[in-house]
């Protein structure tokens, strides 16, 4: 026993909102499975157009960033994920980053279920909040980093290209670029609340 504790004491949950948000997701995908697509349909899939009297919908429009179709789709989100949202965490904090992705969920579901009678499922807008995020930690005082311009312009040039010429391809490209803007918008909130004086947004993490 002792053995077996001293093994797993050498591993650090160093992010736990991204690793336990990566945990549930594949929990879920694997009792979506067993059940053959029962999960997403009953409370995962944000539907486009919701019935507000339905009590499934308020769930749904927070759950949706949860559910993935099949394992090809959570292994693309949560490779990005994993990639930048540890660094992100660090930076911005674990009870603030809840907030954000619990903000992207809702203002997803929201905006689909106005303009869009289609579904919605899936982790990729809060993927495209934590690549916009992350642009945002190396910002100098009073300076505009390139990688922020260009991450950001190639991000929702893509998205506004992908959604004129590809209008059917099953990806939500409202959820992508919704997530890009929440991002956008916590970036400037944090850099101009927290990080400003600092010289670098970096020494966030320090305070």
């Amino acid at each position: 026993m002792d053995k077996i504790k001293k093994f797993f004491a050498r591993f650090d949950y160093n992010s736990p909102v991204i690793l336990t948000y990566a945990i549930i997701c594949v929990v879920l995908l694997i009792i979506n499975d067993i059940t053959k697509d029962w999960l997403n349909d009953l409370l995962l899939i944000s539907r486009g157009h919701p019935n507000l009297l339905n009590p499934l919908t308020y769930p749904r429009a927070v759950l949706h960033i949860f559910g993935h179709v099949n394992w090809n789709h959570l292994l693309n989100n949560m490779i990005l994920m994993m990639l930048v949202g540890p660094a992100v965490e660090e930076r911005y904090g674990s009870w603030n980053l809840c907030i954000m992705i619990l903000t992207d969920a809702i203002a997803t579901a929201v905006v689909n279920g106005i303009f869009s009678s289609h579904g919605i499922i899936g982790a990729s807008g809060v993927v495209f909040m934590l690549i916009i995020l992350s642009a945002f930690t190396n910002m100098r005082k009073g300076k505009i980093p390139v990688t922020l311009c260009i991450v950001s312009a190639l991000y929702f040039g893509q998205e506004i290209y992908s959604a004129i010429n590809t209008p059917n391809d099953g990806v939500s490209r409202m959820g992508h670029i919704l997530g890009g803007v929440v991002g956008l918008i916590y970036g400037i909130i944090f850099y101009n609340m927290k990080f400003k004086n600092s010289g670098y947004s970096a020494d966030y993490s320090k305070k």
